[in-house]
């Protein structure tokens, strides 16, 4: 019985720790465009964020059920089964931090467990209806849905403002803004702190503490509500760089209309308790947001690498949750080197970021290669774009030059180079002069 009550509050402690990697990984989806737009400092923004995802906590459990009695069949299932599927997520979420990437860590979490309960009972204790119509469809259609919202949401409002004095506007979205960012982070913590809920509900039940179906206890609820608002004002500068400046360049009006999509989209999966990616979600409706605005345009190469990431999450996870769950089922020393290797991996992760930090002081770099800037190539319509662009008109220059060159014989040949800007303008001036022909 003591194996068993000190395994469990070593899967609490490390459902919180998910709980907290999950709030700083996240962070971006509330605030990147609040913060890329100037609405908000970065610092306030984080705090605000915060206070309003602890609040989020508090308003509905029904996600933290889905989690805890519907994905995985309860019987059967260990509580080292929970320990090994939060180890794959928390190296999934770190990793994908790292490189700045906006990944679920929602799918992160799920894969993890699907992977450690099909390593430790087989693919019989995976509920996959409800893993299907919960967890994969939403994937699919919440980023669609909220990017499409989010694309006519932009057009409106500017057709809408067409007329109106763009300070006045800008300083309304801006407002705005700040209301829309404070939505989605409820909606976050609606959302995302339940996933930790049900994780620790489900390994009470697991345990022998709670009957099965149970609601997460009030203790639970409070726990990972504070460990999601700490790790949401710690900031996650590198994704919210991402998110604010990665995939395409917002105005206050985009900001305000993305946000407002999201907030929609995720509340609404909420309330009738789909796990949907607030990630996901809030990427779809930023890329839409870009799309909305005429001559607006998205970094596809960004978005490509996330769509990859987005794909890789599930399985990925998985495939070190079932690892984990191999060395775990081993006995104590398996759990202790489980534990040890998630230690180290997190220090590593933690070490390499330090070469090139991001924090709130440089968020915001336009800069490609200061330190903490991650260099991002021009999208393939903005190089198109500019690959096609004629050169600027302007007064003939004389930007002839002489050149000397020497050629075996001794002797110098002089030349001149002529730009093209030059040559054209030139030509210009010569047609110019040249008499029409009727």
């Amino acid at each position: 019985m003591e194996h068993i009550t000190l395994l469990l509050g070593i899967v609490i402690v490390t459902a919180l720790v998910f709980d907290f990697t999950n709030g700083f990984h996240d962070t971006a989806n509330a605030m990147a465009t609040t913060i890329s737009t100037g609405a908000l400092k970065p610092k306030t923004a984080v705090a605000m964020s915060a206070v309003l995802n602890l609040v989020g906590a508090f308003l509905s459990v029904e996600v933290a059920k889905t989690i805890s009695g519907g994905i995985i069949n309860e019987d059967g299932l260990k509580t080292e089964v929970i320990f090994a599927a939060l180890v794959g997520a928390i190296l999934w979420n770190l990793l994908t931090w790292l490189v700045g990437l906006p990944s679920s860590s929602s799918h992160a979490l799920f894969g993890g467990l699907i992977g450690a309960a099909v390593m430790s009972m087989g693919w019989s204790s995976v509920n996959g209806g409800t893993v299907v119509t919960k967890v994969l469809l939403p994937a699919v259609a919440a980023p669609l849905v909220a990017g499409i919202a989010a694309t006519l949401a932009t057009r409106l409002t500017y057709k809408i403002s067409s007329r109106a004095d763009e300070k006045a506007t800008s300083k309304g979205y801006r407002a705005g803004q700040i209301a829309s960012a404070g939505l989605v982070s409820l909606a976050h913590g609606t959302n995302d702190a339940q996933k930790t809920m049900g994780i620790i509900t489900l390994a009470l039940i697991t345990g022998g503490v709670l009957n099965p179906g149970a609601n997460p206890p009030m203790w639970v609820i409070v726990s990972a509500g504070v460990a999601i608002a700490l790790g949401t004002y710690l900031g996650g500068w590198r994704i919210i760089r991402t998110m604010g400046k990665g995939l395409t360049e917002l105005a206050p009006p985009q900001g305000f209309a993305a946000q407002t999509s999201a907030a929609t989209a995720i509340l609404t999966s909420s309330h009738i308790g789909f796990s949907l990616s607030t990630t996901q979600v809030c990427s779809g409706a930023v890329m839409g947001a870009g799309l909305g605005r005429k001559g607006g345009v998205v970094r596809w190469s960004t978005a490509t690498r996330m769509f990859v990431a987005w794909g890789l999450t599930l399985p990925a996870a998985g495939l070190v949750g079932a690892g984990a769950e191999l060395l775990t089922k081993q006995g104590t020393w398996g759990i202790a080197t489980t534990a040890a290797l998630l230690i180290g991996g997190s220090a590593v992760i933690w070490s390499l970021s330090r070469r090139q930090p991001v924090d709130h002081t440089n968020v915001t770099d336009d800069k490609i290669g200061t330190p903490g800037a991650d260099a991002e190539p021009a999208g393939v319509v903005t190089t198109a774009i500019a690959a096609v662009t004629p050169p600027p008109a302007g007064p003939v220059a004389a930007t002839a030059t002489p050149s000397e060159d020497t050629d075996a014989t001794g002797t110098t040949d002089v030349r001149m180079t002529i730009s093209p800007a030059s040559a054209a303008s030139a030509t210009a001036t010569a047609d110019a002069a040249r008499p029409a022909t009727v």
